[in-house]
């Protein structure tokens, strides 16, 4: 499978796609305002403790005070062997582990979503290419993607070299058939930043900004090396400088895969990608057979419906059915990257009889995901025939970076009707009359409600009228959303 790699630069914004065999599969991007804060390390005060949930609001200078839970407070202890890590700990009452005003340093693990501060953990981690920096423990641990027991021994004899009893690495999937001078080369930069990080932290006052990650397009490169790239194109001469530098220090076998990209052509467009991303903002999602599916995204979960749509097949229905639900599990994996959609999603295939299809649909959706980097979890189907799966979720969503709520509805996707609305402002002129005492009421509306009250409406308006003894007068407001009225008194 090929892949290339097109960064779009602006001085706002910075957006990276990676586009495999011709289609975008992600998108990332980074706005200068609203830059990710994933990975960043924070000297932060407790501002409040809350018992009851067992967590604390930590004051780390955001808008918003960050969250931190008692389960991600890591407690100074020695882990003596892998056991050690995988076995539950206990976690401690929430007041035993900090106090309001304490100065704690941490670390965020997810950015802010919605009306949700960032997520934090004192369990310090900092990556590099090929390892990750972990203070506080001594145990090496091998990512679990390394498969041959010969390598994980081995990447674990030369890193157990770089450990002491203050610090310990995991070996990153990219360090698979790394040589030692790398392994060492890795270590070393990471000790650095740990040590520049300290100092820091002694000089440093509260809610500052003890480190800060790579920037998006360095990170990009960096998680994505064992994807098969062909081609890295960047349409901004400074910052395709600035990653030729990072590298030629971090990943020199990327170099010649560099490409400045000076076309008059948006680089965005070689691939479609602008339209791509377009349609990825729709509900609707259109299969080549004539089906479709439906994604709808909520604060709790995102349900995904598979519909045969057009698509009337060629033998029988439960042909028709499988082989739409079989090119649905394609569709839907490569949305899920695209849209970054995570937490629980739930995928209502269309129903089957047969439990080999079933089977087989659901090692289809693992196969369509196996590419995906976001750790994910899928279970069997329900007794409603429904699919539940888990997709991580670290940063937010591509609706919710390009889009907010609409200003009419606020964000219900539906509107009251014309006639609700009217009855709406017939029902608050009574309401004021027997409030107040006015000599007559003025009625400012939508254009299109303004007109059914006068016309459809005129004989029940007509009936107001007499029923309050007083006379009402309808405006039309032309910049007056359609639930969007006032009744003044005069």
């Amino acid at each position: 499978m090929s892949a290339e790699i097109l960064i779009n630069v602006t001085p706002s914004e910075t957006r990276v796609a990676l586009v495999e065999n011709g289609s975008l599969q992600e998108v990332h991007i980074e706005r200068q305002a609203k830059k990710g804060l994933v990975g960043n390390i924070y000297l932060g005060m407790v501002s409040r403790v809350l018992p009851g949930m067992q967590a604390a609001f930590v004051d780390i200078g955001l808008e918003k005070a960050a969250f931190l839970h008692a389960s991600d407070i890591t407690i100074n202890q020695t882990l003596k062997d892998e056991d050690a890590i995988t076995s539950p700990q206990p976690v401690r009452d929430i007041t035993e582990l900090v106090k309001d005003g304490q100065s704690i340093m941490v670390q965020v693990v997810k950015d802010p979503l919605g009306t949700k501060g960032a997520r934090l953990t004192t369990e310090i981690t900092i990556p590099s290419r090929y390892l990750v920096f972990m203070p506080g423990a001594n145990h090496v641990g091998v990512s679990q993607r390394i498969d041959s027991p010969e390598e994980r021994d081995r990447l674990k004899d030369i890193t157990s070299e770089y450990c002491d009893e203050d610090a310990s690495f995991i070996v990153r999937t990219a360090a698979e058939g790394a040589d030692e001078g790398e392994l060492r080369q890795d270590a070393k930069f990471l000790r650095r930043v740990w040590k520049k990080i300290q100092e820091r932290k002694k000089r440093g006052k509260k809610h500052s900004c003890l480190y800060q990650d790579l920037t998006i397009a360095c990170r990009i490169l960096r998680d994505l090396i064992n994807t098969e790239l062909e081609r890295i194109r960047v349409d901004s001469k400074l910052t395709f400088e600035q990653l030729l530098e990072f590298i030629d220090e971090f990943i020199p076998e990327l170099r010649n895969k560099m490409e400045y990209y000076p076309g008059e052509r948006p680089i965005f467009d070689i691939f479609n990608v602008e339209n791509d991303i377009q349609r990825a903002l729709e509900r609707k999602v259109e299969l080549k057979s004539g089906g479709y599916l439906i994604i709808d995204q909520t604060e709790a979960m995102t349900t995904i419906d598979i519909n045969t749509g057009a698509f009337v097949g060629h033998r029988n229905l439960e042909e028709t059915i499988f082989n739409t639900n079989i090119e649905a599990t394609q569709a839907l994996a490569r949305q899920l990257r695209l849209r970054n959609l995570g937490g629980i999603i739930i995928i209502d295939f269309i129903d089957m009889m047969d439990a080999d299809h079933r089977r087989r649909v659901l090692h289809s959706l693992e196969m369509a995901l196996a590419r995906d980097h976001a750790k994910y979890n899928i279970n069997g189907f329900s007794a409603l025939g429904l699919v539940e799966m888990t997709r991580k979720r670290t940063r937010e969503s591509l609706e919710h970076i390009l889009c907010s709520n609409c200003p009419s509805c606020d964000g219900r996707g539906t509107l009251k009707t014309v006639e609700t609305i009217c009855y709406e402002i017939m029902r608050e002129i009574v309401r004021v009359n027997r409030a107040y005492d006015a000599d007559k009421f003025v009625v400012y509306a939508n254009q299109q409600v303004a007109d059914y009250i006068l016309s459809e409406e005129s004989h029940a308006l007509g009936e107001l009228e007499l029923f309050i003894a007083k006379q009402i007068k309808v405006q039309a407001e032309g910049m007056y959303g359609q639930e969007q009225f006032d009744v003044v008194m005069m």
